[in-house]
C-alpha cells in the first residue's frame, strides 16, 4: 500500500497537536511530535535544555526520529498517516537559530517527500508558553516564516489552515483530502 504522508506543520503554539489529537479521536493514524520526547529524555539524562545547549545534537535526534516516523508510516496498513511536523521543520529551526547543519540534513529532506503539507500560522489567541516551549509569540512568527521558506525550498505546495475551532480546522484538512 502506498501510504500518503500528511504533515501538520507550523511554529510553536499554532494548534498542531490539538488537531492531531482530534484526528486520533476520529480514528486516523497519527504520529506525535517528537521534540517534547527528545527534550524530556535529555532532562532525564541531566541536560535541562538540549535545544539551547547542543542544538545540533538535538536536531540530529529530531531528524533521526522523524526519519523513523517516515519509514514507519510506510508500514502502516492505512491509506494515510498524519504527522505532527516533518523533516524540513528541523532545518527551519536550525536556520532560525542561525546554526549550520551537515549536508545529510538536506539530503534527507530531498529524498523523503511528504504528500501534503498543511501549515498553521501563529495565532495569538491560542499561544501558550510551557516548560518545553522556549519561544514567545514574536519568535513563533519568525519561525513560521522559516518553515514556509524551508518547505518551499524543497518544492512543497503549502496549504494554509484557517483559524477556527479544532473541529473546523480538522474538517478543513479532511475536506481538502476528500475524506
Amino acid at each position: 500500500m502506498n501510504t500518503k504522508k500528511i504533515v501538520i506543520a507550523g511554529g510553536p503554539g499554532t494548534g498542531k497537536t490539538s488537531i492531531i489529537t482530534h484526528l486520533k479521536s476520529l480514528e486516523f493514524t497519527c504520529y506525535d511530535e517528537i521534540s517534547r520526547q527528545v527534550t524530556l529524555q535529555a532532562r532525564q539524562d541531566g541536560i535541562e535544555q538540549l535545544f539551547l545547549t547542543e542544538p545540533l545534537l538535538f536536531s540530529e535526534k529530531l531528524l533521526e526520529g522523524r526519519t523513523q516516523q517516515f519509514f514507519d508510516a510506510d508500514k502502516e496498513n492505512q491509506n494515510m498517516v498524519f504527522l505532527d511536523r516533518g523533516l524540513p521543520d528541523v532545518l527551519a529551526y536550525m536556520d532560525y537559530i542561525g546554526d549550520t547543519y551537515p549536508k545529510h540534513f538536506i539530503d534527507v529532506c530531498e529524498t523523503h517527500k511528504y504528500d501534503y503539507i498543511f501549515v498553521l500560522a501563529p495565532w495569538q489567541d491560542i499561544f501558550i508558553s510551557d516548560n518545553e516551549r522556549y519561544e514567545n509569540f514574536e519568535e513563533a512568527q519568525v519561525i513560521h516564516q522559516h518553515l514556509i521558506d524551508t518547505y518551499t525550498r524543497f518544492g512543497y505546495k503549502l496549504i494554509d489552515v484557517p483559524f477556527g475551532s479544532i473541529k473546523n480546522r480538522t474538517d478543513f484538512i479532511l475536506e481538502l483530502l476528500n475524506l
